[in-house]
């Protein structure tokens, strides 16, 4: 059996998917593309997308609901300057692509003047970060129903507080195809896949939750008896800590975040702040102070999409581009920002394979994929024995973040009471306040221990919303506002 190229083979089933059932081929994508053309615009594409997803959860001890569903479409764009138009369809024809190519040319009244130019083909290099499998298809019906029993099951047995055990699992199979003005072509598979647990103890009369779960690009037999175990451990122990939690003392402290997801908060009080588009339109906190000290010496910061089957990882992202490691912050120094490819034409520098769009209805903009931040030499047990009065934050919920002014909120869901370097108690009811510009300036210890989440982030932007992945090592920072409830 000979097997195709990587690149090739993705973009043969994105054809198989995509075009060939709607009787299309690629020289009625050239058509289409030829009429945004006729008129001058600077960028022009057309995505197509195929995606199967399936859904199991858990409730009082009964799988009580499963959903599946396909959807497919074409989104149509053409940039002119800074403005963009875009058309979507979930009628994949000719006819539908025309109409959607005439609609959006009318972004520049210009039409351009003799034959329009036929761009040379071209398919776009590509990563192979992940298997193009249907995870839908790796596990059998009654085998999910099954995982999701044994959850329950397990989660029940570990402590006779553990009142309610809810879980959830969720996989989809998703298949993309970008054709550009420029001649380019590529296509991605991509599986994802996710397992949620979430326990809820009961203690005379009160009433925790703790929550843990997984995944990535990759089939449903990733979630072996072991993971399943590690899972329900987690979410078991965040309850049954929670039930003993006090109230947080408020002020300003020194403030311990552990390794791993942790990571969220650099990702909405920093990452956020470094997109492309904020910075090309001077609305974020780093505008303007690339090669600039904007954090403490040791602070490296990443957003690396090439990671190998991580939740965030892209072979090409959403506007054909392969994905990239880019040095964001190195040494506290800022080095550059994350970018599509108008924004990076805008600016005057290359795209860094960051355009992400939700689906073919939404267009692309620059969005993060996987953000951590690299490791340095503490240990994280110097780290925490290093805080005279502080709180020690191992997990977190949701929070905010101005872009502006770099502002935020988070709210901790796991936390402890650190005194002369001795762990007390869990806390309950803390939310860290601050700057991210002036947060990173304040790191003064770095801990050796740099780990990625267990892939269960999403991020939201401008009503969209794509996975990605957060990661840190143990951090000391130094005075950031505690809001607490004691």
């Amino acid at each position: 059996m000979i097997s195709r190229e990587p690149t090739l083979e993705r973009l043969a089933v994105a054809k198989s998917l995509l075009l060939t059932p709607f009787g299309l081929d690629e020289s009625h994508l050239a058509k289409a593309l030829a009429e945004i053309k006729a008129h001058q615009v600077d960028e022009a594409d057309l995505y197509f997308q195929y995606t199967r997803s399936e859904g199991w959860s858990l409730e009082e001890g009964i799988v009580k609901t499963g959903s599946f569903s396909i959807d497919q479409g074409v989104g149509v764009r053409a940039v002119c300057g800074e403005k963009t138009a875009f058309a979507y369809s979930d009628d994949i024809s000719e006819a539908s692509l025309l109409d959607a190519a005439r609609t959006v040319r009318s972004i520049s009244s210009v039409a351009q003047k003799g034959r329009v130019k036929v761009a040379t083909k071209k398919i776009a290099s590509a990563r192979s970060l992940y298997q193009g499998l249907d995870p839908i298809a790796t596990l059998g019906s009654t085998a999910k129903v099954k995982l999701l029993e044994k959850v329950e099951k397990q989660a029940r047995a570990k402590d006779p507080r553990v009142a309610q055990v809810m879980a959830g699992l969720a996989s989809e199979y998703d298949v993309v195809m970008v054709a550009r003005a420029d001649g380019t072509l590529a296509a991605d598979v991509r599986p994802l896949v996710r397992l949620s647990v979430t326990v809820i103890a009961e203690q005379k009369g009160r009433r925790e939750s703790g929550s843990a779960g997984g995944g990535g690009r990759f089939g449903l037999d990733y979630f072996d008896d072991a993971l399943i175990t590690q899972y329900v451990d987690e979410a078991v122990k965040a309850a049954l800590t929670n039930l003993e939690a006090r109230p947080a003392p408020a002020g300003e402290m020194t403030v311990v975040l552990g390794p791993g997801w942790p990571g969220i908060l650099l990702h909405e009080a920093i990452g956020h702040g470094l997109e492309g588009d904020f910075n090309r339109k001077g609305s974020s906190a780093f505008s303007g102070m690339i090669g600039q000290r904007v954090a403490a010496k040791g602070v490296t910061v990443l957003d690396d999409g090439t990671l190998k089957d991580r939740r965030g990882s892209l072979n090409v992202d959403d506007e054909g581009n392969t994905s990239q490691r880019n040095v964001l912050i190195e040494d506290g120094i800022l080095k550059g920002y994350i970018q599509d490819a108008m924004n990076a034409r805008l600016m005057g520098v290359k795209p860094t394979g960051n355009g992400r769009r939700e689906s073919y209805a939404s267009i692309p903009m620059p969005r993060m994929t996987n953000t951590y931040m690299l490791a340095g030499e503490k240990s994280p047990e110097e780290i925490v024995a290093s805080i005279k009065k502080g709180l020690y934050a191992t997990n977190f919920g949701g929070g905010q973040v101005d872009i502006t002014s770099g502002k935020f909120v988070f709210s901790a869901s796991e936390a402890y009471w650190v005194e002369n370097g001795k762990i007390l108690y869990p806390v309950k009811g803390a939310t860290i306040v601050g700057s991210g510009p002036e947060c990173l300036k304040r790191v003064s210890m770095i801990g050796n221990d740099m780990k990625l989440d267990s892939g269960v982030g999403t991020c939201g932007k401008e009503g969209q919303s794509v996975p990605v992945g957060v990661g840190q090592p143990t951090l000391r920072i130094d005075g950031l506002t505690v809001g607490g409830t004691a």
